[in-house]
């Protein structure tokens, strides 16, 4: 989950771990049991039907920050490209912002309108926590999208990333490489978003964790508030009090345009870096090798498709499907992958421009 800040976005982040986490959750909104499978759990999860087929027509209501950042912008264009797949649904999407009271006000006009159900991706979840509550007093579901409300009585289900899973990726990426290189004190540099939110907390402590499965700990990280002007400049500085660096690892991939110009301007080799959110550029980056970057942990924006998905099931009365439950579940937690030159062709499609 990302979160709190009345800043415009959070992180980049890739589509990637949603090749299987959402593509999972595409399946699993549609049936596949078996005809004639007489089993309980094989007829309960078939009461769902094909989900995908058109019902009852249903008003999702959406609202997100302004697009000013790669992964934000991939967050509406998945979730309008989503809705427009559904003949049954209308998508009333209101003016995105990055200003807390107009996102409560037109979170407002949605409740006034009656929508089915709300898709909120909040600039942040505790100050805008009180609106939510109220659209689901009104008896309109909320589909909470990965900056979370505090209150689980202001949303009817969660759909988000694993911050905590990026940071573990990371780290066990760079801790497999070093160990097997046979380093014993590598110089590790961690270049984080902004270092209050809990987002980045959960990034850090997960790249910490795994990284202490191999010995290793961090050796200097700071903070690029998620701009392409501090990555640029915090990576500088980092490489000016740092001669020798043996990895590195870039919290966000929008952030990271500017820590890779930096290195490049530098000309130092000597290390390998690591990215994060899964960007079009970084895949291209990593694709093209030749460069630091050698892969990219996602935090994948498709999350957004998958919540309108998650939105018209609920207003339907729908589950899913492949799940034996009736109700679609309150909490879904994507997975973080690893996008690297092995499988960079599979993950390039879903990459996000910064």
């Amino acid at each position: 989950m990302r979160d709190q800040s009345p800043r415009p976005t959070r992180r980049g982040v890739l589509f990637g771990g949603a090749v299987v986490a959402a593509g999972s959750l595409a399946a699993a909104c549609t049936s596949n049991s078996e005809k004639g499978d007489p089993s309980p759990a094989a007829q309960a999860g078939s009461l769902a039907g094909d989900n995908d087929k058109p019902g009852k027509q249903v008003t999702i209501g959406f609202s997100a920050p302004a697009a000013d950042h790669g992964w934000i912008a991939a967050i509406a264009k998945n979730a309008e490209g989503q809705a427009k797949k559904y003949k049954d649904v209308t998508f009333k999407p209101v003016e995105p912002t990055n200003d807390i009271n107009q996102q409560i006000s037109a979170v407002e006009s949605l409740i006034r309108a009656k929508v089915d159900v709300l898709v909120i991706l909040p600039n942040d979840g505790e100050q805008l926590n009180q609106v939510a509550r109220k659209a689901m007093d009104a008896g309109i579901p909320v589909v909470n999208l990965d900056r979370v409300f505090p209150d689980k009585l202001s949303y009817r289900t969660w759909v988000g990333g694993d911050n905590y899973g990026m940071g573990v990726s990371a780290g066990h990426y760079i801790g497999k490489k070093l160990k097997g290189k046979g380093v014993s004190k590598p110089v590790i540099v961690e270049i984080q978003g902004i270092a209050t939110l809990p987002l980045t907390q959960d990034r850090s402590k997960g790249f910490a964790d795994a990284l202490k499965s191999y010995g290793y700990t961090v050796t200097a990280k700071q903070d690029a508030k998620f701009t392409v002007e501090s990555g640029n400049q915090v990576a500088s500085n980092l490489l000016q009090a740092h001669k020798k660096i043996d990895a590195l690892w870039n919290h966000d991939d929008d952030q990271g345009v500017g820590v890779l110009a930096a290195i490049k301007q530098s000309g130092r080799k000597e290390f390998f870096m690591v990215g994060g959110a899964g960007s079009a550029n970084a895949m291209r980056e990593i694709k093209s090798g030749g460069g630091v970057l050698e892969a990219t942990v996602t935090y994948p924006p498709t999350m957004a498709a998958s919540a309108i998905k998650l939105g018209r099931l609920i207003a339907q009365g729908k589950g899913m499907a492949d799940l034996v439950e009736l109700q679609v579940p309150q909490s879904i937690t994507l997975a973080s992958e690893t996008v690297a030159k092995d499988n960079v062709d599979t993950y390039m499609p879903l990459g996000f421009e910064s």
